[in-house]
């Protein structure tokens, strides 16, 4: 018994939910942005598994691609943003964040 398009799916799923567990319970910054990594990795795991499995050939690929750059950009963004909080504020919890509309 080889590894299937299910065996696949199951991780995909498993990555999700532990990207928004951490999205949704975290209070600081990089953690919630390590949730969003793990969530966009799913994705990729998704892409890659239908285009290997689902008969898309190299589309699922440039899509997995696609979002691997996205997230990059993303990261270096939201560092930046992180960065600029840490340095107003001195911590990095999202939830004492909002007095910047301020």
């Amino acid at each position: 018994m080889g590894i299937g398009l299910t065996h696949y799916l199951i991780l995909s799923v498993i990555l999700f939910g532990l990207g928004m567990f951490a999205i949704i319970t975290r209070k600081n910054a990089i953690m919630v942005l390590m949730g969003l990594e793990l969530v966009l990795n799913s994705a990729n795991i998704n892409f890659i598994a239908f285009a290997k499995y689902g008969g898309m050939n190299i589309e699922g690929h440039v899509a997995a691609i696609f979002v691997i750059i996205l997230a990059a950009a993303e990261a270096a963004v939201a560092l930046a943003i992180v960065l600029n909080i840490y340095q107003n504020y001195k911590h990095v919890n999202v939830d004492e964040i909002d007095r910047m509309k301020e």
